[in-house]
């Protein structure tokens, strides 16, 4: 059975809009990634990309660790089989409630953005009679212009600015409850160009070395974020990185002393390489209307199924490029292919997956899958708008289905 013929039979017996996740993918990406990184290093999963619990298992197995943004992403990693010790709970505002909840359930490495960030866990850890590591995330200055988003370079939320050696200091002194033990980068996402990325790397270890001279703290960990780019939402294929190995294992021996970087372990972060690959979005044709010039193609999918806060006016449309699976029954001639736009079946005009869609001939009953958003898909959507039912969200294995589920939007009386 060809891949597309599984993806009709998945459709005609669960429905659409329906998310498939082949976890033959996801173990591909996971081995793809580990061999371009350097030797040693440990892999955290970003589970915010996707926080199925059987792509969460999958990756586990994979020897990847989790690193968590939430109380909830640290309950689907603890499902997924992660021991809670292991886990990374990285952001920039955790509350008294969610670190009580973090601490008491194991975690003991956390990711510190400020002063406040660092004292109130120390605090918490105190109340609860418990020491756990720290990591210091810093801003730090950019080593490109590559990537979807900037997370450090200018003005941010996120991490300790450079510039701020007091407050540096005091991050990196230990605490009754924090012992500081690394330091942490992320600069940016998706950074296509190889030449980015290993800029974006060689500047975060020049800036962590950097403060460690300035400050006199030595790490035990190095943690360099990510930033590994893949396809969302169109054809095509993950990017290798040959070069990247070396290139930071001679940054990272060039800017520090030789016993400091053979005493450190080196870390990184990814979500969208890891997963992006491994999920298709099916969706059927609703309608195709004619207006004024312009050909609608309607779908059952939209930005509540993928292209998340598109759908508010503050990103771009997603730029979905579906093919199509199969063709509906109709006797009508086919119109002349053209570029379409597609949208969803939601009630407001921010509702685009692509507004020129190379699409060729669509009916109304077509089958269209949409490549490559195993990442920042379902769950990185308008989920609760308009309150249509979730997606369907299929996991296979090279073809056997292994789950099924369904998500939905309930009430917790409190």
């Amino acid at each position: 059975m060809t891949d597309r013929q599984f993806l009709t039979e998945l459709a005609a017996r669960y429905g659409t809009p329906l998310y498939a996740y082949d976890l033959a993918a996801v173990r591909h990406a996971a081995t793809a990634l580990r061999d371009d990184l350097p030797t040693g290093s440990r892999v955290y999963y970003s589970l915010k990309a996707n926080p199925h619990p059987r792509v969460i298992e999958a990756l586990r197995t994979e020897g990847c660790e989790a690193e968590v943004s939430s109380v909830g992403e640290l309950e689907a990693a603890r499902a997924a089989g992660h021991a809670a010790d292991r886990v990374l709970y990285t952001g920039p505002g955790k509350s008294v409630a969610a670190l009580r909840a973090a601490l008491g359930a194991g975690v003991r490495t956390f990711s510190v953005e400020s002063v406040t960030d660092r004292a109130r866990l120390d605090a918490v850890a105190g109340d609860m009679g418990v020491v756990c590591a720290c990591l210091v995330r810093l801003n730090g200055p950019a080593g490109s212009v590559g990537g979807s988003l900037r997370m450090t370079g200018g003005a941010s939320p996120f991490g300790a600015d450079v510039a701020d050696t007091a407050a540096l200091r005091s991050l990196l002194t230990p605490r009754d409850h924090t012992e500081p033990v690394g330091l942490h980068t992320y600069f940016a996402t998706n950074v296509a160009d190889e030449d980015g990325l290993l800029a974006e790397f060689d500047q975060a270890v020049r800036t962590s070395a950097a403060v460690c001279r300035d400050t006199g703290f030595v790490p035990r960990v190095l943690d360099l974020g990510g930033g590994f780019a893949a396809p969302q939402a169109v054809p095509g294929e993950p990017i290798r990185h040959p070069r990247l190995s070396a290139a930071v294992g001679s940054a990272v021996a060039a800017h520090f002393p030789g016993d400091e970087a053979r005493g450190m372990r080196l870390a990184f972060e990814s979500g969208r390489y890891l997963v992006a690959g491994a999920g298709t979005l099916v969706t059927e044709v609703l309608d195709v209307k004619e207006a004024r010039g312009r050909t609608f193609v309607v779908l059952d999918a939209g930005v509540h199924t993928l292209g998340g806060m598109s759908g508010l006016g503050r990103l771009r449309a997603p730029d979905a490029r579906p093919y199509r699976l199969g063709r509906a029954a109709d006797d009508s001639p086919a119109a002349e292919p053209s570029p379409v736009s597609l949208v969803g079946p939601l009630c407001t005009p921010l509702d685009v997956l692509n507004r020129s869609a190379d699409l060729g001939d669509a009916r109304a009953g077509d089958l269209l899958a949409v490549p490559n958003v195993g990442a920042y898909g379902l769950t990185a959507s308008l989920v609760g708008f308009l309150s249509h039912p979730l997606p369907v969200e299929v996991v296979h294995d090279g073809g056997t289905v292994t789950s099924v589920r369904r998500l939905g939007l309930g009430e917790t009386h409190l």
